[in-house]
């Protein structure tokens, strides 16, 4: 696997990619990668000629400085698991190297990023957007690669590619979780063993949505999902809602063609969403 931490290092590696016409699959991560992370490059690498991974912790995304400074970044072991997942390139610039000091970034997202993770994090969907179009710039993927877990991160790129008309698919990837159901992420490390326990009460509540969707109301669904977890030990509920798949609008029936439950919640002091699609 090459590595690069500049744009013309990475630029001169693909360049022959470029002008052979061979596809560029691309999965955009912060590091501390786990296993749901090597699904994308797995994926990646079955519909590209050849994958690139960024690794980049986005200093424009974070509401809490104190979160920007706990986010792990175990970079070698990063680097381990992209050798054995046969990454072909790893892109691993310095802030300095993204962000040239003349940025200036805000775009119109519909709504988008105004509610659920929106509403508790303002302005991290800006942060985002202008990360992965920045990252767009700079590799020139034929597709890129993400994980259902972030599904409203998802949804919120996808707005920004089609309102910018870039030449890039997306691809949204099943997310990978551990034997009991908890959904893998970066944050899982700092549970503690009794949060990690806890935790499993997510999902759960995403099973119970599913196993009523046919027989009982969108309010009864949200309303049995959301005492559960509130009588859940060690969970303080952001929110649980099953929107509309397409616009995250909030939904009272199930009449719509792609509906999704998503939960966001608090353990101590980390924070874990998660979401199935309850109709597609």
């Amino acid at each position: 696997m090459l590595v690069c931490k500049t744009r013309l290092a990475l630029g001169s590696i693909l360049s022959k990619f470029y002008s052979a016409d061979q596809s560029i699959g691309f999965v955009p991560t912060m590091g501390a990668l786990h296993e749901g992370h090597l699904s994308l490059v797995e994926r990646a690498k079955h519909e590209s000629d050849v994958v690139v991974c960024s690794i980049f912790v986005n200093p424009t995304q974070f509401n809490d400085p104190k979160d920007l400074e706990k986010y792990p970044r175990p970079i070698e072991h990063d680097i381990e698991l992209l050798e054995r997942a046969n990454c072909d390139v790893l892109f691993l610039p310095e802030v300095e190297e993204i962000y040239r000091g003349d940025d200036k970034w805000a775009i119109d997202l519909d709504g988008l990023d105004k509610f659920l993770e929106g509403e508790i994090r303002p302005g991290h969907y800006q942060g985002v957007t202008q990360v992965v179009k920045i990252l767009f710039d700079i590799v020139v993927p034929t597709k890129a690669f993400f994980g259902q877990k972030d599904y409203q991160q998802l949804l919120v790129i996808s707005k920004m590619v089609s309102k910018l008309g870039l030449n890039v698919k997306l691809e949204m990837c099943p997310t990978v979780r551990e034997k009991d159901g908890l959904a893998m992420s970066s944050r899982n490390i700092r549970l503690s063993e009794l949060e990690r326990k806890n935790a499993l009460a997510l999902y759960r509540a995403l099973q119970l949505a599913q196993s009523e969707f046919s027989t009982k109301s969108i309010q009864q669904i949200t309303a049995d999902a959301t005492h559960y977890l509130e009588i859940s030990p060690g969970i303080d509920l952001e929110y649980f809602q099953i929107c509309d798949g397409l616009t995250l609008e909030p939904i009272r029936s199930n009449r719509g063609s792609k509906l999704v439950a998503l939960v966001a919640a608090r353990l101590g002091h980390t924070r874990l969403i998660d979401n199935v699609i309850l109709k597609s």
